[in-house]
């Protein structure tokens, strides 16, 4: 009996031992994606452009750097938020406060569908790039859907660009070209972060539509989001435009290579 208890009593010592252990590693993921919300949260901004004649729109954008003496940001966004150029001027929200913030425009690439800008003032945190990404990875977009309050988005990666690896459609890793998280307007412009890393691995292009016709009713066609099917503008693409503009903010010793 007394070889029994001490048997049991070295059992139980034993699963509390592995109780704690498993209790402690929930706790560290649990952590660890918090934190990497909490940095990818604290790079996203949110823009309104105001256009000549009434116009308004509202996008989101991420911050690409920061220079603590000037105290001036660059911000990365999606260019359809300021094409075509017409007069218009456009705001970024304060993070803190909500203020509404006077950017300016820097250079935009209608081609991968990018912009710059800068602003005075805005207490965000600039992102990190990320190298590539691998089909499946899970992913959080952080945007600001219909000019409203914040949302992150999970997801994962969907396709990859086959272009950017040269035209290999059996490729598994490289630039990211759809996403299977949902979004709506306003939300071109928002990274989308690796969840393990918090690294930014592209920015929100928009979304795929199917068209909805209505006959001979004479209704015009409807164009509705495809669920699940987000374009994406990918890191390589975002390297290359800072090099053309004269930035460069990768510090690894082998730069991401830009897409042809």
């Amino acid at each position: 009996m007394i070889a029994t208890a001490w048997v049991k009593g070295q059992t139980w010592a034993v699963v509390a031992a592995l109780t704690l252990l498993v209790g402690c590693a929930a706790t560290d993921g649990v952590d660890h994606k918090n934190r990497v919300i909490a940095q990818a949260v604290g790079s996203t901004i949110q823009l309104f452009n105001e256009r000549e004649g009434g116009g308004r729109r509202a996008g989101s954008a991420v911050i690409l750097s920061r220079d603590e003496n000037t105290d001036r940001s660059v911000i990365l966004t999606a260019a359809h938020l300021v094409e075509p150029p017409v007069p218009q001027s456009v705001y970024a929200l304060s993070p803190e406060t909500g203020e509404k913030i006077p950017a300016d425009l820097i250079a935009v690439d209608v081609a991968t569908d990018l912009a710059l800008l800068s602003a005075e003032g805005l207490d965000a945190s600039p992102v990190r790039l990320g190298r590539s990404a691998w089909l499946g990875d899970n992913i959080w977009v952080v945007a600001f859907p219909w000019g409203r309050e914040r949302t992150v988005v999970t997801g994962v990666v969907s396709q990859i660009d086959a272009a950017a690896t040269g035209g290999d459609r059996s490729s598994i890793e490289g630039a990211v070209r759809l996403i299977d998280a949902s979004v709506s307007y306003g939300m071109s412009g928002g990274g989308v972060f690796d969840s393990r890393s918090g690294a930014l691995v592209g920015v929100v292009r928009g979304y795929r539509t199917a068209q909805l016709s209505f006959g001979d009713s004479g209704f015009e066609p409807l164009q509705l989001p495809v669920a699940g099917e987000t374009t994406v503008i990918p890191t390589a693409d975002i390297v290359c435009f800072l090099e053309s503009v004269g930035l460069s903010l990768v510090d690894e010793p082998t730069p991401l290579a830009c897409q042809d």
